[in-house]
């Protein structure tokens, strides 16, 4: 099974934390929905045949597109891709978008079966602070009208760790999803990325820095609030009840293979990594010309060693040393025993079995200890 993500790259504004690839201006759509039609067919080969079970909308924001052009594209992508019959088909969308009349009773429609919610912050100082378009009563509002909609799989992201949100206003926050009974949460630290409004206001004093001290509370608050109300805490930042595990991005956390289409869309198929270029105008050009407008890597041993660690560490199945051993062979699994080693030395890192995974307090350092498990060639 394999999965296909798309990234759509237009938003109606920029959020000032915001460094994925986006544009505001919405017109050249039409090109590049003919452009990304094109590019499912020259790379119809990169699954090698895998039946595809899970199918990701990201962005930018992918609301922004109609259900029709939504069900136009998984057309497109089915006749090329085996598609399991109960295949994962996410949306992300923003509340605003989610708001407009018709729009959520035409994606229950589509073919459509799971929205990823862009709420961030029910607190209007959080919103302004990074320039979301909706406030929290439409926030609200549009989950309402999702769960009348009849979307039963539906998830919402957060983000804690900004100034103005205090503990009681982030508890508050989480709450309101546990009463709505929202069945899955994602939940990011707000960070300062490069090349972003977010850096250059507070490089200039216009608003306050992260504190990541009170990150950490936030994030501590997080896990033992939803653990009391029966979530499982399957990877860092996600959270679901029972039966409502993200299909996608598990596949993504156990190497699975997976296609990206779409500008600065990323793919792996086990061997090799590529990632398309981040510009809408030449995205359109190369693809019209018939050609694949993406960068290419072969993996080595340490890259496909890394990822490993990277990604089975952030999850509840863990990093088996096993695995390591039969991939990687006596050195590295030396190396990784050794530094699993210390770590547990730390209370950072629990083992059972010969598998290995995150304690409660490892978690706030889980790039920290990959980075020490990591191979440098």
């Amino acid at each position: 099974m394999a999965g296909i993500y798309i990234h759509i790259p237009f938003c109606s504004q920029a959020c000032h934390y915001c460094n994925f690839h986006f544009s505001t201006s919405l017109n050249n759509k039409g090109a590049f929905l003919e452009a990304l039609n094109k590019e499912i067919s020259l790379r119809s080969t990169y699954l090698n045949g895998q039946s595809v079970s899970t199918i990701y909308f990201g962005g930018g924001t992918p609301s922004l597109l109609s259900a029709n052009e939504i069900d136009r594209i998984v057309h497109e992508i089915s006749k090329f891709h085996a598609m399991d019959s109960k295949a994962e088909i996410t949306l992300e969308a923003n509340p605003e978008d989610l708001n407009k009349k018709g729009y959520l009773s035409d994606l229950k429609n589509s073919m459509v079966n799971r929205l990823s919610v862009g709420v961030q912050s029910f607190n209007n100082e959080d919103l302004k602070y990074m320039n979301r378009v909706h406030n929290g009563e439409e926030a609200e509002s549009a989950l309402v009208h999702c769960l009348d909609a009849g979307f039963e799989n539906l998830s919402v992201d957060l983000i804690y760790g900004t100034p103005s949100l205090t503990d009681v206003q982030w508890s508050e926050n989480i709450e309101k999803l546990i009463t709505l009974g929202i069945p899955h949460i994602s939940a990011y630290c707000l960070t300062v990325e490069p090349k972003t409004v977010l850096l250059d206001q507070i490089k200039k004093g216009k608003v306050k820095d992260i504190d990541d001290g009170q990150a950490s509370i936030h994030y501590n608050i997080i896990v033992d609030q939803l653990a009391n109300h029966e979530f499982e805490h399957y990877e860092i930042a996600s959270f679901c009840k029972e039966g409502f595990m993200a299909a996608h991005n598990s596949n993504y956390w156990k190497g699975q293979d997976y296609l990206g289409l779409g500008p600065s869309a990323h793919s792996y198929n086990q061997h090799f990594r590529a990632w398309n270029i981040s510009n809408n105008n030449e995205y359109i050009t190369k693809i019209n010309a018939g050609d694949l407008p993406l960068t290419e890597e072969e993996l080595s041993d340490a890259d496909k060693y890394n990822d490993y660690v990277m990604l089975s560490l952030r999850t509840i199945w863990g990093l088996s040393i096993d695995h390591v051993y039969d991939n990687f062979g006596d050195v590295i699994t030396d190396h990784c025993k050794k530094e699993l080693t210390i770590q547990m030395e730390f209370g950072r890192i629990n083992l059972s079995g010969k598998v290995y995974t995150l304690s409660k307090q490892g978690k706030l350092f889980a790039d920290r200890i990959a980075s020490d498990l990591f191979i440098v060639e």
